[in-house]
């Protein structure tokens, strides 16, 4: 005769197991904070500017040029 065995128990002693081992990776990973995180450290970042100064006025233009153009279309479509 076999032994049965019930599943339920073993599953959950493996997600026990298998949850502490990710937890310890997790937090040998989180020690390690020197690294650079790839975004304001990158290389290809230096020399660049966050934005122009002209920004506000390209974004206005385009603002005042989508407003005419509803502007526009709404006149055409009454006639």
């Amino acid at each position: 005769m076999g032994y049965v065995f019930d599943q339920k128990d073993i599953r959950s002693e493996l997600q026990q197991k298998v949850a502490a081992e990710l937890a310890e990776k997790a937090r040998k990973r989180a020690e390690v904070s020197d690294l650079p995180d790839g975004v304001d450290d990158s290389a290809y970042l230096k020399g660049t500017k966050k934005s122009s100064s002209t920004l506000g006025f390209w974004v206005g233009l385009v603002v005042v040029a989508a407003i005419a153009l509803i502007i526009f279309i709404i006149i055409k479509t009454q006639r």
